[in-house]
């Protein structure tokens, strides 16, 4: 009887784990519908939403693509809602997250690839010379944008992002173990439940030293990022990024466009010195901007200055785009 307990206590707890994450999936997709409108771009389902000024002309496209375990909802909260009201705002779920699909793989994860696919899909809306704003994760696809897409780019701004590789950032265990039949399983049955529970801890760590803004999680649509498909994807991405930081670092010098890097000097997510000061190092004319005692999210401890900051991206492309047209 003990050796038949042994042997059915973790089959019990996989089935009844599987059958919450099912269950909690379902819920989860019914309270946090889709908001915007959906494009088919090379076999994946690209969710995004527009909005723009109702009275006036925008002055500008802003394009804004969220980090790791959010989606577009947040990125409207942060951002685009207050850009909306001069400037033509697209945001993006990227592919896997919130609303959007995208293939099996883990050669799909990568920011060069997630970069040509939304960058096709803003060809399709016809874009043109867009300040694309990318928080996080986002920042590894923001500057595939500026060296691969300068058809639909006109500056870049890359928000508390990840850019460059790090010390020890290869960890060839956990890439085998998420592209695995054991991570598939794990994620389908156990993840999802010990996630709830880290994720008041979460929260806070990714806001602190700030306290996280009242409502962010359901306002934000963030429990989307638990459901095991769209956990699974953002596993894959973590899975890829430090490979992906040190391929694709060595061409940022070759950037052209105006680059503006924006990040607080607490941040306890993303470090600033080894990314956003070392971008801007290696950006040619990219200007930094150092929020003092703010976190990882200053789009919520000090919305006003990086609106600023994209506002300012936006005018330096205007004159640009005047003399073209008068050329």
């Amino acid at each position: 009887m003990t050796l038949l307990a042994l042997v059915a206590a973790p089959a019990l707890l996989l089935i009844l784990g599987a059958a919450f994450t099912f269950l909690y999936a379902w819920c989860i997709e019914r309270r946090y519908p889709p908001t915007g409108r959906f494009m088919e771009v090379e076999g994946c389902r690209l969710h995004y939403r527009e909005e723009g000024p109702k009275d006036a002309p925008p002055r500008g496209t802003v394009v804004i693509l969220h980090g790791a375990s959010s989606n577009l909802a947040e990125s409207m909260l942060g951002l685009g809602t207050p850009l909306s009201q001069a400037y033509r705002v697209i945001a993006i779920d990227r592919p896997g997250h919130g609303w959007s699909t995208r293939r099996p793989g883990l050669g799909e994860a990568d920011p060069a690839r997630q970069a040509a696919l939304i960058a096709e899909a803003l060809r399709r809306l016809g874009v043109r010379e867009a300040v694309i704003v990318g928080h996080s994760w986002s920042g590894l696809v923001v500057p595939h944008f500026a060296l691969d897409h300068t058809d639909v780019t006109g500056a870049i701004l890359v928000l508390s992002g990840i850019t460059s590789p790090w010390p020890g950032g290869y960890i060839g265990w956990y890439r085998r173990l998420v592209d695995s039949r054991a991570g598939w399983l794990l994620i389908r049955t156990l993840a999802v439940p010990l996630l709830l529970v880290l994720r008041p801890w979460m929260k806070a760590k990714t806001f602190s030293p700030q306290p996280p803004p009242p409502g962010i999680v359901r306002q934000g649509f963030i429990p989307l990022a638990f459901r095991p498909r769209a956990y699974e994807v953002n596993l894959h991405d973590f899975a890829v990024m430090y490979d992906a930081a040190r391929r694709q670092s060595p061409r940022y010098r070759e950037i052209r466009v105006p680059a503006t890097v924006v990040a607080g000097d607490r941040d306890e997510i993303v470090w600033t010195d080894l990314h956003s000061r070392s971008f801007a190092r290696e950006v040619p004319g990219a200007e930094l901007i150092l929020m003092p005692g703010i976190g990882h999210m200053p789009q919520y401890a000090d919305k006003a200055t990086v609106l600023s900051a994209i506002e300012a991206l936006a005018g330096r492309i205007a004159p640009a785009r005047a003399e073209a047209d008068h050329a």
